[in-house]
């Protein structure tokens, strides 16, 4: 089993989907201390006029005393209509936006559940869903994993991957002076880095942003489009 960990993010940029795409089993990291003004509860897209801004979703709690599955949505409906709002620039330019406001509309439908953690891994189900990607997932805090309670950064993914029985495990490579791969191995564990490459498109009246959200990347290309970028696109490299 090839096995992913991250922590869960708002509509992430693409590299987060190839790398669900290059794993069986994605682990979502909910455990840890939560941290403020991050992708957690943030992600850009395209300003109207120029550059970009934040879409977000403010929490009633947002605090570094939590951890992260304690994270709660301060107004889910009042949330979706400000991120609705502020992708409406792109309905008369963006080829896609209706496909995408259907996608947002699906992530925020969460009747009484204000988990932050929840509405991320909606849109990660969402997107995986229209893109034609297996996601697999299991969230962290609710397994109830026997873990060390003093761990570096470092040490998650090799305790968590060792006691879910992965025999591989994926990380991002700007995450690699984290890890070790002697420790991998003497777990029997195969350590591999996801190298992605900027994917360029055309964003009609607008200047290209790179790594925007993936609520970008879905307005101005198709799935099949996506996809194809996600899959040749990333290069797999197995740690020395």
């Amino acid at each position: 089993m090839k096995l992913g960990i991250m922590q869960p993010y708002f509509f992430p940029y693409l590299g987060h989907f190839s790398l669900i795409a290059n794993t069986d089993q994605w682990i979502v990291f909910d455990i840890s201390q939560y941290t403020p003004k991050t992708w957690m509860n943030r992600n850009r897209i395209l300003h109207p006029v120029q550059g970009w801004n934040y879409v977000t979703v403010p929490l009633s709690n947002s605090s570094i005393s939590i951890k992260t599955f304690e994270a709660r949505i301060l107004d889910v409906e009042k949330t979706r209509e400000s991120v609705l709002g502020k992708l409406s620039h792109y309905k008369r330019k963006a080829p896609y936006f209706s496909a995408v406001e259907k996608l947002v509309h699906d992530t925020f439908a969460m009747e009484d559940d204000d988990s932050l953690v929840h509405l991320n891994v909606r849109s990660l189900e969402a997107v995986c869903h229209y893109l034609g990607i297996p996601f697999h997932y299991k969230i962290c805090s609710e397994l109830d994993l026997p873990l060390p309670s003093d761990m570096q950064a470092g040490d998650w993914a090799l305790e968590i991957s060792a006691l879910l029985g992965a025999t591989d495990y994926v990380n991002p490579i700007s995450g690699r002076e984290l890890f070790d791969p002697a420790q991998f191995a003497a777990r029997g564990i195969a350590l591999h880095f996801l190298k992605t490459s900027e994917f360029r498109y055309d964003t009609g009246p607008y200047q290209f942003e790179p790594y925007l959200s993936i609520l970008d990347v879905l307005m101005w290309n198709d799935p099949e489009t996506v996809l194809a970028e996600i899959l040749p696109g990333s290069e797999l490299l197995k740690a020395a």
